[in-house]
């Protein structure tokens, strides 16, 4: 089976696809079982090293996945060496595990037959091409990465064993309908509550706070009123779009001559060919061909080229640069030409030249208003480029003023109020310029205003110049500014506490029987409502903590509202609730995946403990 399929994907049809395509999938882990060791190993594992290109591979993988996944916050974590030996450490431990797993799966003789690889290869959708399997696609993929058809299938072999284990270990736990009964009700159970609130800022009103209470509040919380770092900036702003101007005849056509090529398709040929094991077969085929025999029905009966033959021979059309070398030499240059037998890597051909068309170029007039545009594009780019020329000038030679910088452009200086790190103005919240302000470097001695920012391109189409007009660093906010502040917060504890004593003292009175408590404290019991388990309601969460009321009578606690206030919670009833069928099938679903992983982390904890692991000086290398 493994012959076929490297057979199949060494066909001259494959010769003439187009680019380089990406894998849709990843392949992590794949190079490690083909690479090999040397004496500077990383690990050891029961003896079986993992060589150091092994651990670079791993290592450079994760690199590359938390690079997409993070984007521009990975270069800060890559520039920590405790972060990236931590990456590296964790590659590592993977490299063991996976080491650990092929030894066990050895011992426990998983095997994977070839008719699963050749599955498993034809289920991946990144070898499809409209749901079905593309074998030159296939072949383009694993050029693309490095490896050959035996290779990939050995590697992928090992996988799906892994896979099969871990299915074996993870898929073995399950509830019984009893368990499941009794997780049901208790998930679905409801509760019957009523409330009554005493509300914390209603009583905060009332609360009196005095100049020693607050300023030794201010004293033990100074860090609650630090003012942030502030900066106002002065900037000139540069607009390609701005600089857009009309274009004329001239230089559109100056524009189409030197781009002509974008406009421009090279002479085609189109071929058929039929693809034979030997020379003898070719040679047959070649005779009868020109004893008038028709191409596309010996094409589909004779020739070994699956893609191919599927359309009579037809390859479609080649441009000279996707032409493989077997056509370009066949010496055909008449339409409907015959080759004579041509013997190539993957066989012999016989190679017909179906049709040719010659280069054709758009005329202007046909894309005339494209190339305007692109013109018009161009020249303003050229404009914003000068004009950025000019400000870098004016700004460097007049470092301390943006006066220059704003004379030689035609722009005005624009200057922002005060902001912070996280207030931002709209029209300078890009990167780019918010790292210049906010790194250090145009803040002069002292916090006074220092020299003119360089050039700041963002998007590729804009650009800033500006200074620091005005700077305060970070500090305490003085007392007269919060004292207002820290007042309303001490009224609100003391109502808190307030509230807190009063309710305590009342679910006292109320387990007592003083069922007058509440009116006598002029409070009332809200209706009755129903909450679930899944509410996120503090309130009804002390309900669910609440024991079962007795006799008819009413369960007791205090709680909090979402909006800070005290209430006494009443439960009156407990109930079964049901749950649908899918629903109650995800949820132990749910459990016993969970209980699956657990296992097999065990299983993996075991492995561990009971392997010889030792690693080698590769295992720090940076």
């Amino acid at each position: 089976m493994m012959d076929n399929l490297r057979a199949a994907s060494n066909h001259v049809v494959l010769k003439v696809i187009l680019g380089v395509i990406i894998l849709s999938f990843v392949l992590t882990g794949v190079g490690n079982y083909i690479i090999g060791g040397n004496s500077d190993y990383a690990a050891k594992v029961n003896g079986q090293e993992i060589s150091r290109a092994q651990l670079e591979q791993a290592f450079n993988n994760e690199r590359s996945r938390q690079q997409q996944m993070l984007g521009d916050q990975f270069s800060q974590l890559a520039s920590n060496d405790g972060y990236m030996q931590q990456m590296r450490q964790q590659a590592l431990s993977h490299l063991v595990d996976q080491a650990l797993l092929d030894q066990y799966i050895h011992d426990l003789h998983i095997s994977i037959s070839d008719e699963q690889v050749k599955q498993a290869i034809f289920a991946q959708q990144a070898f499809q091409t409209n749901g079905k399997f593309d074998n030159a696609k296939y072949n383009s993929l694993l050029t693309s990465m490095g490896f050959t058809a035996d290779r990939y299938a050995e590697a992928l072999r090992k996988q799906l064993a892994t896979q099969q284990l871990i299915n074996a270990v993870a898929n073995t736990d399950f509830m019984l309908k009893d368990e499941t009964a009794k997780l049901v009700d208790l998930v679905s159970q409801k509760r019957e509550i009523r409330q009554a609130t005493l509300d914390v800022n209603t009583m905060a009103v009332k609360q009196t706070t005095t100049d020693d209470e607050t300023s030794q509040y201010y004293q033990q919380h100074k860090n609650d009123f630090m003012a942030p770092e502030q900066f106002r900036v002065s900037y000139v702003k540069m607009d390609a779009a701005s600089l857009q101007e009309t274009v004329s005849n001239a230089e559109i056509q100056s524009w189409y001559e030197q781009h002509k090529a974008d406009y421009t398709q090279p002479e085609r040929n189109r071929y058929s060919i039929i693809q034979t094991k030997t020379e003898a077969d070719a040679s047959a085929v070649l005779a009868q061909l020109k004893g008038g025999a028709d191409f596309a029905a010996l094409a589909k009966s004779k020739s070994i080229d699956p893609i191919s033959v599927r359309k009579g021979g037809d390859m479609g059309w080649l441009e000279p640069a996707t032409t493989p070398d077997e056509l370009k030499n066949a010496g055909l240059t008449q339409k409907g030409q015959l080759s004579e037998v041509i013997k190539s890597s993957v066989g012999f051909l016989v190679v017909r030249l179906d049709d040719i068309q010659p280069k054709q170029i758009k005329p202007l007039a046909e894309v005339r208003d494209a190339v305007a545009e692109k013109a018009k594009q161009e020249k303003a780019v050229d404009a914003f480029y000068q004009q950025q020329q000019k400000v870098s000038e004016a700004a460097s030679n007049d470092n301390e003023l943006l006066a220059g910088a704003a004379q030689v452009s035609g722009l005005n200086i624009v200057e922002t109020g005060w902001f912070s790190r996280d207030r931002v103005p709209q029209e300078l919240n890009f990167d780019a310029v918010k790292n210049a302000v906010f790194n250090g470097g145009l803040i002069g001695q002292n916090g006074a205003p220092g020299n003119n920012s360089d050039i700041i391109t963002v998007d590729g189409d804009r650009a800033f110049v500006l200074r620091i007009s005005e700077h305060k660093p970070e500090a305490v906010k003085p007392l007269y500014e919060v004292k207002a502040q820290i007042a309303d917060t001490l009224k609100h504890d003391k109502a808190t506490q307030q509230a807190k004593a009063q309710a305590d003292k009342l679910l006292a009175d109320l387990k007592a029987g003083k069922h007058d408590a509440l009116s006598a404290a002029g409070l009332t019991l809200s209706t009755s409502k129903t909450v679930d388990r899944n509410s996120q309601d503090p309130v009804a969460q002390t309900a669910f903590n609440l024991p079962q009321p007795v006799n008819s009578k009413p369960s007791w606690g205090v709680s909090e509202d979402m909006q800070g206030n005290v209430v006494l919670v009443a439960l009156d009833k407990v109930s079964s609730g049901s749950l649908p069928p899918e629903q109650v099938e995800q949820m132990v679903k749910g459990v016993t995946q969970n209980n699956g992983q657990l296992a097999f982390e065990a299983l993996l904890e075991n492995l561990r403990k009971a392997a010889k692991i030792k690693y080698g000086a590769a295992a720090q290398m940076q």
